[in-house]
């Protein structure tokens, strides 16, 4: 049975993949978290030492925080360990970092582990493909109040996607924080818009609009449990890969 172990732990993400890995009748090593008090699940004490974690899993799952990455990396290629990757907020070191762990163990990191959001980028960016330069491509997405970055790492992916479709490099044509005087949207841009209130898991839409006519296309998440079911089944399918880097893509075939 496969072992999976969970750096974040103690956050809310890293409770609710322990719990959809114990409903999918899977073997828990453990976790991790910088402030480790508690079970992540009956019997099973959480650890603030990654290495340790990491030598008693089969697999790693990761929703901590940016400036824990590094450290847990290490401990994933210490042990010749795969590790999935869902943290948010990650910049071009994080991303460096990944590459460089990819060519010793299986990684795989995305924006988003649910299926349908991975989905939806699929038609986003056969959308930006298919229409032309006169439509203007926006992503609005609303999270809770306790989230700390933005835009999230599920309207980057979309983003990424739409970029991808257009041929373009999202940096130099992204669009983020308008306010006052602005000027006129530059032509071929992506822009996003955050949203943050209340308890919502994760709101996002894309919105690609022209002369006369706008097609808006979506995801509304209801609860967390489907991000949990998403990095299981996607930490399940890293555990029988090569070493390399992957995506959500990858595991739905897309």
């Amino acid at each position: 049975m496969t072992s999976i172990g969970i750096f974040g732990a103690g956050g809310r993400m890293g409770r609710a993949i322990a719990a959809a890995a114990v409903d999918a009748g899977l073997s828990l090593a453990g976790g991790a978290d910088r402030v480790a008090e508690g079970d992540i699940a009956p019997g099973i004490a959480m650890t603030d030492d990654p290495f340790a974690l990491a030598e008693r899993s089969d697999i790693l799952i990761d929703f901590s925080a940016p400036g824990a990455l590094s450290a847990h990396l290490d401990a994933c290629i210490a042990a010749r360990k795969p590790i999935l990757i869902g943290t948010t907020g990650l910049e071009a070191v994080h991303h460096a970092l990944i590459d460089e762990a990819a060519a010793i163990i299986p990684v795989l990191q995305t924006g988003n582990t649910s299926l349908g959001v991975n989905l939806l980028a699929a038609l986003v960016e056969q959308a930006a493909a298919g229409l032309g330069d006169d439509w203007d491509i926006e992503i609005v997405e609303m999270h809770h109040r306790h989230k700390v970055d933005a835009p999230s790492g599920t309207a980057l992916l979309l983003g990424e996607a739409a970029a991808r479709g257009r041929g373009i490099d999202l940096a130099d044509h992204s669009e983020r924080g308008r306010d006052g005087i602005t000027g006129a949207r530059q032509a071929g841009a992506i822009g996003f818009a955050a949203l943050r209130g209340g308890s919502v898991a994760g709101d996002h839409q894309v919105i690609f609009a022209t002369e006369g006519e706008r097609i808006e296309i979506g995801h509304r998440a209801e609860n967390r449990a489907i991000f949990a079911r998403g990095a299981v089944k996607g930490a399940l399918w890293l555990a029988g890969q090569p070493t390399g880097r992957y995506d959500m893509k990858a595991v739905l075939g897309l």
